[in-house]
């Protein structure tokens, strides 16, 4: 899918999607930011999401994530009067990693399921395997498919992903395989975020689903626990798992934005 602009108000809100996806998992919070007031942009970032066609070999550093996220936030920053950042899954990690570099350039964060450990409860054994296959030409081969229950709590819409990838590539919950480049890459910013997480000083709400399959509350509390903001917030969810801008909860996730924005940003 191609990015998301909506046009709104002087205050600006860049999202950002997960790993091996694209901004459609991003498109119901897009839509109430912007009833909202905000203008929003979320961005297809090459390399890092997923177009069909794409291959292992399309995968690139990560600091060529972070690079082109930045450029997006500034290219925003010369529009509008102010910018905030939110990401999902590894979106979130890719905000604090731009947010650790640019300070009190950044408004306010909303982090949705932030990801700085695969420690859910849906996460296979045999993942631990990966690290055999990072320094290996198997890496360029093996693909890790993604599964029931696709991030999501929701059966029906659980069901129509399902079908969808049974055919496609990818659907609005991201591509139907995720690649070992793109993990290692992922798992090397995580790495760089949870050292720089006290460089971090924009006021942060954190929306995270107990149930969780990908990456468990442990990643939630992490984050508040180091981030080096002096305004934080935890939202816990109770009727969702990993996507959350989609899922059962999807309308207290946009809630909670947006009564955090009004009330940091009008402070």
């Amino acid at each position: 899918m191609d990015a998301i602009t909506l046009k709104g108000g002087e205050q600006a809100v860049l999202l950002l999607h997960g790993l091996q996806s694209s901004p459609a998992e991003l498109q119901p919070i897009a839509k109430r930011l912007q009833q909202a007031g905000y203008s929003v942009h979320a961005p297809h970032i090459k390399g890092y999401g997923y177009t069909h066609g794409d291959t292992p070999r399309s995968v690139t550093p990560w600091h060529d994530w972070h690079a082109r996220a930045l450029n997006e936030f500034r290219e925003l920053k010369r529009q509008y009067v102010s910018v905030a950042v939110g990401g999902l899954c590894i979106g979130a990690t890719l905000a604090l990693s731009i947010a650790a570099e640019l300070e009190d350039e950044v408004s306010a964060l909303t982090l949705l399921s932030t990801t700085l450990w695969y420690d859910g409860w849906g996460i296979p054994w045999y993942r631990s395997l990966r690290y055999i296959g990072y320094y290996s030409p198997f890496r360029y081969v093996y693909s890790y498919r993604e599964r029931e229950p696709f991030g999501l709590k929701n059966k029906q819409l659980r069901k129509w992903i399902a079908r969808e990838m049974s055919h496609k590539d990818s659907t609005i919950v991201g591509a139907s395989k995720l690649n070992l480049p793109a993990i290692q890459e992922a798992e090397r910013m995580i790495a760089s975020v949870k050292k720089s997480l006290h460089k971090v000083s924009a006021p942060t709400i954190i929306i995270h689903a107990e149930e969780d399959e990908i990456a468990s509350p442990r990643n939630a509390r992490y984050v508040a626990e180091n981030i080096g903001s002096k305004v934080v917030k935890i939202v816990m969810l109770h009727n969702s798992y990993h996507m959350i801008t989609v899922d059962n909860d999807r309308e207290e996730v946009a809630n909670a934005t947006i009564e955090f924005f009004s009330e940091v940003l009008e402070a």
